[in-house]
């Protein structure tokens, strides 16, 4: 599944239906990770959301990618482009929040922050990122489990960064990126 809003959960029951009754016959999911896109909702109802999927994923070893904060731009029919420019950036507290509720569950996730990613087709130079709010992530979370870089991210709407940009954010812990979202 890939950016599954709020409304389009019930749907996504029926592949987590589909995934159980596949791994009960074969050992394995029918697919290997899920997105879960609850951006648009209060961020903490997004990470319990979130977490309660995760529950039913994490015995079938499935992959969770969790999207938090505001990506700009427009996908799916959502459109972000007149957001204010501080809701582009997700902070240390919000990621903290996730990693929280979903590492006791699996380590298998994945956080899709925002760091100034915008969706679409850009050409280079026209998207501001700041990936170094990952690496700022990471040191909240590392302080707190006295441990390096203990976040795995996703970069999405990566199209038009920088290559120096691109470099940064995987050095900051990005696992995946997207392009031509």
């Amino acid at each position: 599944s890939d950016h599954c809003a709020k409304k389009l959960l019930p749907w996504f029951d029926g592949m987590l239906e589909a995934d159980t009754e596949y791994f009960k016959q074969h050992g394995e999911p029918l697919f290997s990770s899920h997105m879960l896109d609850l951006s648009e909702e209060p961020h903490e109802e997004n990470v319990a959301i979130c977490a309660e999927y995760f529950k039913k994923m994490a015995p079938m070893k499935i992959i969770l990618e969790m999207e938090i904060g505001i990506t700009g731009g427009v996908e799916d029919g959502v459109d972000n482009s007149g957001v204010a420019k501080d809701k582009l950036y997700s902070t240390p507290e919000e990621v903290w929040q996730v990693y929280e509720q979903l590492a006791p569950i699996s380590e298998k996730f994945t956080i899709a922050a925002a760091f100034g990613n915008v969706h679409g087709v850009y050409k280079p130079g026209n998207v501001v990122l700041r990936p170094e709010l990952l690496g700022e992530f990471q040191r909240f979370a590392g302080k707190i489990l006295q441990r390096g870089k203990p976040l795995n991210f996703v970069f999405h709407g990566g199209s038009g960064s920088e290559k120096q940009d691109i470099e940064n954010a995987v050095s900051f812990g990005v696992v995946k990126m997207n392009v031509d979202t």
